[in-house]
């Protein structure tokens, strides 16, 4: 009896290091399959926003004055404790939650409009030269000229606001869907339709594809833009949204909480801008393949 418990003892020990040993080699099989170049660049940004941190601590530490004056900007860990202190609130999440709302309603109808319009544009000489020139003369007008025309055009101040979001998104969308069009190899729309495609098919396997990229970028280019007239919209005539929020913080002299208006803004355009950007990546892996 005495060697079988032996025996089983040594297996018993045997699994514990086979475990012990496992659980880093997992961890580090899962780690080698993110990209070198992904770490390297999230190790670089992090350094990069830590030393950006730590400038700011200093500027309003010594009050620094110099072209640019830091005797009332807020120091970085009132921000922070003042974000700390919002995010335990109901209000604040109604704020952002209004503005996503608004964001995703907006850019929506954008990319449907947007991408449409500049296809057609693209493989039409006719319909290009018919719609042009109202984007040329209405692209150039800020979202902020556009407020009180909006209001007055639209029945509520919410579709006014989801109106001027949805004019700075859609023209970024339309021009460069346009120029993915026109830049659709001729070789390619010659060589398929030498094998007897027709108009459709050209369209939907080779302009479309060949015009990915610059849509793609679009994409990303409008939800930016569309964060910027939102923001615009929310200050002057919203009662909800994080720029009412962070305008009715400059109204209040509550610099604090400007900043964290500002930051969430920031955060919340980069996640939207980086989500985008991850939804059209699998539409773009032939570009890897073909390099």
């Amino acid at each position: 009896m005495q060697p079988l418990a032996k025996t089983e003892e040594a297996v018993t020990k045997a699994a514990e290091e086979i475990a012990v040993k496992a659980v880093p080699a997992a961890a580090t099989s899962k780690l080698s399959r993110i990209p070198p170049d992904l770490l390297q660049n999230a190790g670089i940004a992090l350094v990069s926003l830590s030393i950006g941190v730590v400038l700011w601590h200093i500027a309003t530490a010594i009050n620094l004055d110099f072209y640019i004056n830091f005797s009332n900007v807020p120091a970085p860990l009132k921000v922070f404790t003042a974000f700390i202190a919002h995010i335990q609130t109901e209000i604040f999440w109604t704020h952002i939650g209004v503005s996503m709302r608004r964001i995703l309603i907006s850019y929506s109808f954008a990319v449907v409009l947007g991408i449409g319009i500049g296809l057609i544009m693209g493989r039409s000489r006719i319909a290009r030269a018919f719609v042009m020139p109202y984007i040329e003369v209405i692209r150039p007008i800020p979202a902020v000229a556009w407020i009180p025309l909006a209001i007055l055009m639209w029945p509520t101040e919410e579709s006014s606001i989801i109106y001027i979001t949805f004019l700075g998104a859609l023209f970024p969308i339309v021009l460069n869907t346009l120029h993915g069009v026109e830049q659709t190899p001729e070789v390619l729309v010659r060589a398929v339709q030498s094998l007897g495609a027709s108009r459709l098919d050209v369209f939907r396997h080779v302009v479309i594809p060949a015009a990915l990229p610059s849509i793609a970028a679009g994409l990303a280019i409008g939800m930016g833009v569309s964060w910027f007239s939102l923001l615009a919209g929310e200050i002057i005539s919203g009662q909800y949204g994080i720029g009412y929020f962070t305008w009715n913080a400059y109204s209040l002299i509550n610099y604090q909480d400007i900043v964290v208006g500002m930051l969430v803004i920031g955060g919340l355009g980069t996640a939207s801008t980086a989500a985008v950007k991850y939804a059209t990546s699998p539409m773009l892996k032939w570009q890897k393949r073909a390099r």
